[in-house]
């Protein structure tokens, strides 16, 4: 072999090396291959004339291996071991076993059951990375069309997304926020109505529609058009701005809990503060879908 020639060695010849280095005998080798012995010992001196060089020492029997033979031995072991890995993992990305999941969430629903999801999927899927990052409806969307998202945690109804399929993961409630020292907090019952005069600080309809509209009609059932003074991207960009008395604001009632040393809640009765979260996605590899069979 002329030293600009490449040998062509398959994984097959180094299994069949291995156990005979392993052996030192070849008809113990054979056996461990399940092959009978006098292919196996064309299959290594066929091994050893297509590099050219000599791999193990014989007699009437083997004697070990030559310097190049020990050389080639331990390249046979990193190259079956390297071969084994990619079949796994090639096997673990085509099961959902790894891979990656970037996942769009509202920020509300890190106040629902996205935590516990998130917390048991890391844990049966260790070798899949998920990357977080809260955005709102509209942004989540624009995401998914331009593959910058996996998938999202949404809140319907989605204007014109056609093209993004939908799955039921969460339900919340709306409520009132209101800053805590307003003289509204001290009432003992509250309605939306006595909200009226007050000043409100909403988020954009463009960034979420159908939220946006629910608040809306909230209150034009309540009997007023809301006077919104500021409005703010995100949910807790919203709520920050209740507590330092910017405004009031309907909120998902599973905020409650923040700056509640700060923000007064209170519920909103009837089936029309009810509102869902849904799992927004277009394409799915098999990472996002055992992400989402582990939302069921």
């Amino acid at each position: 072999m002329t030293p600009d020639t490449k040998a062509r060695i398959t994984l097959r010849a180094m299994e069949q090396f291995v156990a005979v280095a392993e052996e030192l005998h070849f008809h113990r080798a054979a056996a461990r291959l399940n092959m009978s012995q006098p292919p196996l010992t064309s299959a290594i001196r066929k091994l050893e004339g297509d590099i050219n060089i000599t791999l193990i020492e014989r007699g009437n029997r083997v004697l070990g291996l030559t310097p190049a033979g020990k050389r080639f031995l331990e390249e046979a072991y990193e190259t079956l071991r390297r071969a084994e890995q990619a079949v796994t993992a090639t096997q673990d990305v085509a099961a959902g076993r790894s891979g990656l999941v970037r996942l769009g969430y509202v920020g509300s629903s890190l106040y629902g059951r996205l935590p516990d999801v998130i917390r048991e999927f890391r844990t049966s899927h260790p070798e899949v990375r998920l990357e977080l990052r809260e955005a709102t409806t509209a942004a989540q969307i624009d995401a998914l069309r331009d593959e910058t998202l996996d998938v999202g945690v949404l809140i319907p109804p989605l204007a014109k997304a056609e093209d993004i399929e939908q799955t039921h993961f969460d339900s919340d409630r709306l409520c009132m926020a209101i800053p805590k020292d307003h003289p509204l907090c001290s009432r003992p019952t509250l309605t939306l109505a006595d909200l009226s005069e007050a000043p409100f600080i909403l988020w954009p309809m463009v960034e979420g529609r159908g939220f946006h509209l629910q608040v809306i009609r909230l209150c034009a059932n309540a009997g007023f058009v809301p006077r919104v003074e500021q409005e703010a991207y995100g949910m807790h960009a919203v709520l920050s701005l209740v507590a330092v008395e910017g405004g009031v604001s309907v909120v998902p009632e599973s905020m409650r809990g923040f700056q509640a040393d700060r923000i007064c809640y209170r519920s909103l009765p009837g089936s029309e503060a009810h509102f869902d979260l849904v799992l927004g996605y277009r394409h799915l590899s098999p990472a996002v879908e055992a992400f989402i069979r582990s939302t069921e």
